[in-house]
């Protein structure tokens, strides 16, 4: 008997293609208990990507590494939805595919995981620090506390453990992906973005279908997709774009949805994005730039736009070259 309540697909399964890693499955079963507690049938199905096969740093083998794969299985059919990490997609669209919906974000911060409990500021000089992020580590470095950052790869037991076996003092990862494994209670200390800057898309999952598909488009759209969400990571990515930086590079943004007032006093919901580009990546020689602005919902992508080309005015050229 097919499902004829509004929302759903008329019974047919949806098929939610994912990576295999602990923490993809968890981000994707997010996305398929909305649709299943909407009456919506789904499956999750597994895709192994070459992100997961290498243990390369993945400036060295490149944007998409862990999106390519799943992609790939939405297009020839396999799957009939994609569920990625935001930050991970490549900036450019990808033909025959549609960004269907993005869900309410988690908390997009940083995390700090260091022996004996402690914060950043409480790690001796010379205290070594691992992260998978140039973003993260040359701000880190530009912060002047004399630590150690060192680039490591791994999922979130590999790197956690690196921190329990004193293999390094501490490791810094996204916040959103501890709460996604339910391990929020390791972190010493949540950064603060004035600190270090979260990667544009953060802590936000994208959905994609086929653009061909529009039932099932339509469908994530009513069940899935938070505006306020969207706007927010519309104005970091084109920020990025702009850039023509890769989700790899030293480059951060955060936009959020603010109230502000008119000319006449009225409350309105506006868009305030921050963005830092690096210039450097070895100690003294990182040099931070920063920038900010403001602008209504409507205006995400220009926002990111103008932002980014403050940011070149103030030298991030070297960022994208």
């Amino acid at each position: 008997m097919t499902d004829s309540r509004p929302g759903t697909t008329s019974g047919r399964t949806i098929r939610i293609g994912t990576r295999a890693s602990k923490l993809a499955m968890a981000q994707s079963g997010t996305i398929a208990a909305m649709l299943e507690a909407a009456g919506q049938p789904v499956e999750l199905v597994p895709v192994s990507t070459p992100g997961d096969r290498s243990s390369a740093p993945i400036a060295e083998i490149g944007v998409g590494v862990f999106t390519s794969a799943v992609r790939d299985a939405l297009l020839d059919g396999r799957v009939d939805v994609a569920v990625h990490s935001h930050k991970d997609l490549p900036t450019a669209a990808e033909p025959g595919i549609v960004l269907a919906a993005v869900p309410v974000r988690e908390d997009p911060r940083d995390a700090l995981v260091a022996r004996d409990g402690l914060a950043l500021g409480e790690l001796p000089p010379g205290s070594t620090v691992g992260t998978g992020s140039p973003r993260r580590m040359t701000q880190l470095r530009a912060l002047g506390l004399g630590l150690n950052v060192v680039p490591i790869r791994g999922n979130i037991d590999t790197r956690i453990g690196k921190v329990t076996s004193g293999e390094l003092d501490a490791v810094v990862l996204a916040r959103a992906g501890l709460s996604r494994v339910g391990r929020l209670g390791e972190i010493t200390e949540t950064l603060d973005p004035i600190q270090v800057l979260p990667a544009p898309a953060q802590g936000a999952l994208a959905v994609e279908t086929r653009v061909d598909d529009v039932d099932t488009e339509h469908l994530l759209q009513s069940i899935v997709d938070d505006e306020a969400t969207r706007v927010a990571v519309t104005a970091e990515r084109a920020l990025l774009a702009a850039l023509e930086a890769g989700c790899s590079a030293p480059v951060g943004a955060l936009a959020e949805v603010v109230e502000d007032l008119t000319g006449e006093g009225a409350v309105i919901e506006r868009l305030s994005l921050r963005g830092v580009a690096a210039t450097g990546t070895e100690g003294d020689a990182v040099q931070i730039l920063r920038a900010s602005a403001i602008a209504d919902k409507h205006e995400a992508e220009g926002l990111g736009r103008r932002l980014a080309a403050e940011l070149l005015d103030l030298g991030a050229g070297a960022v994208s070259r």
